[in-house]
């Protein structure tokens, strides 16, 4: 049965999810780049990726993997990025997939206590599709929060996105304003489901119960490396 060369560190009903670190499984990681570089005009990462980890995403079928599209991520990003390539095979597209690679690497940001944002210069393609995903996850925020203010800090806080993403965001939704030297999010109930109905389908749900993870450090990856030398 053929899976991914990494730790299985998500599973849920058919999806899983395996990381995989390139420092170990170097072609493996190599091979990836060169497969998103057919369909990615601006992949141009092939050798140099011993930095990052690999997190790909398979449907497990018939007792088999079937590889779907993966997303990389700094090992140690200095720039705070949390996701620097994602692919989904073509076949796989239009299924929720990329949104759900999405969710999951502000999953890790927010285990990890950080806030995240993606690699730029983004794609338009790219764009659209956070643009979709920041939206819907802040509306949906917004929609279920429980006291009668937030600030953009806070909204931060429980989604793992930068502050000038959050701000970005809500100005483009038109329910920020800035008033006496702060801003203020404005905006009716209805506004607000509307905007999350017009951010396009609902993302696959990450489901942190089938979530098992621990942060990637120096430490950590000396230990691993040592107890398989054992």
């Amino acid at each position: 049965m053929f899976a991914p060369p990494g730790d299985e560190i998500y599973r849920c009903e058919q999806i899983s999810i395996f990381e995989v670190n390139s420092s170990k499984e170097r072609v493996y990681c190599e091979n990836l780049c060169l497969l998103a570089k057919l369909y990615l005009d601006h992949k141009n990462l092939f050798y140099e990726t011993e930095s990052f980890l690999f997190y790909v995403i398979a449907e497990y079928v018939d007792n088999a993997y079937h590889f779907v599209g993966y997303f990389s991520k700094e090992k140690e990003s200095v720039k705070g990025y949390n996701l620097n390539c994602i692919f989904v095979l073509p076949f796989y597209q239009r299924k929720g997939y990329g949104k759900f690679l999405i969710s999951f690497s502000f999953e890790l940001s927010l285990i990890e206590g950080k806030v995240g944002t993606p690699e730029v210069p983004l794609s338009d393609l790219g764009f659209l599709s956070y643009l979709s995903w920041w939206s819907q996850r802040l509306v949906d925020v917004l929609l279920t929060w429980n006291k009668e203010e937030i600030s953009i800090a806070e909204l931060s806080k429980v989604t793992a996105i930068k502050q000038s993403d959050v701000v970005m965001v809500l100005e483009r939704l038109n329910i920020l304003r800035y008033h006496q030297g702060q801003h203020v999010i404005f905006a009716e109930k209805s506004y607000l489901e509307e905007l999350y109905s017009l951010a396009g389908r609902r993302p696959i749900p990450v489901h942190k119960e089938c979530l098992h993870w621990v942060p990637y450090t120096p430490h950590n990856a000396k230990a691993a490396n040592a107890a398989n030398t054992q």
